[in-house]
């Protein structure tokens, strides 16, 4: 069930829904089909705004607070209080109700997507987490590419490279609402530990460590360090510190005269050895790479 419960209109909104003649020409684009927007608003100042879909709905939401406050309820979970700056996202599927507080009413921006990739960018930024603190300066960015999007489907709708357009900023939008969002302590504690860490691998890049000295260096225990590494990485720390290696070594061969042995023993490593990983990672011999033309 979708229920609505607002006044005729909020002064200074923007609403645009896209006819669905034009979203089954969307679909028909491959260019399109990873991501596209269905539906795209701005409720300023928004008093008795309520929205109650207990089944859910198929498109992914965005709701951004800029002012205000209201609240989101998840899958019957005890509702979150969203306020300025801060936003959530509501994947397709999900039961869920959200509405303006009474005294404080929200201004929100907001939008409806879908596509065959709107789940996994969601999740590779993070933005199915819950409740995100945005920075100001994200805002004003925020604010500039959705109102380009907006005006550009409120005046281009039968345009598909308009369309295609959107889509790209969109998926844009995401990733800088993503990468600069505050997470949980929790998140924000294991972004330090993986900075610290790959910070001490970088200072030693000409030499060895091991995984006590590292994990000691962190803070950690042994096991979570690697825990926290493949978690966020996909590779255990000494893979990882051995990618670094051989990626400052293709940095070497692309810049210096040096030998392959010469740059092998600059890293603390066997030569032959050296050989044969660099080729495992980068697919192809040191000196086979150094001769790649590139630029």
């Amino acid at each position: 069930m979708d229920t609505v419960k607002k006044q005729e209109g909020f002064e200074s909104e923007k609403l645009l829904v896209l006819p669905e003649y034009i979203i089954e020409e969307i679909i028909e684009n491959p260019l399109l089909q990873s991501l596209y927007v269905t539906d795209i608003g701005y409720f300023p100042h928004a008093k008795y705004h309520y929205r109650d879909r207990s089944e859910g709905c198929d498109t992914t939401i965005l709701i951004y607070c800029a002012a205000g406050e209201g609240w989101v309820e998840l899958n019957g979970a005890k509702p979150l209080k969203l306020k300025a700056n801060m936003l959530i996202v509501i994947p397709a599927g999900t039961p869920h109700s959200y509405g303006a507080a009474e005294q404080n009413p929200w201004s929100i921006y907001w939008f409806h997507i879908k596509g065959s990739q709107v789940k996994e960018l969601v999740t590779c930024f993070g933005l199915d987490e819950g409740l995100l603190q945005i920075p100001i300066s994200t805002f004003v960015k925020f604010v500039e590419l959705f109102n380009q999007c907006y005006d550009t489907l409120l005046h281009k709708l039968y345009s598909p490279l308009h369309h295609i357009s959107v889509s790209q900023t969109i998926k844009y939008l995401l990733s800088i609402l993503g990468l600069t969002s505050t997470q949980t302590l929790q998140k924000e504690r294991k972004k330090l530990y993986l900075e610290k860490a790959i910070n001490y691998m970088n200072e030693n890049i000409n030499g060895t460590i091991t995984l006590s000295e590292l994990a000691q260096y962190a803070g950690l225990s042994k096991q979570h360090l690697i825990h926290l590494f493949k978690q966020e990485t996909s590779f255990p720390p000494v893979d990882y510190f051995l990618r670094l290696k051989i990626n400052h070594a293709g940095q070497m061969l692309d810049l210096t005269n040096q030998t392959v042995k010469q740059i092998a023993i600059s890293l603390e490593m066997d030569p032959y050895y050296f050989s044969r990983i660099f080729k495992k990672i980068m697919g192809c011999s040191p000196s086979e790479y150094r001769m790649i033309q590139k630029g």
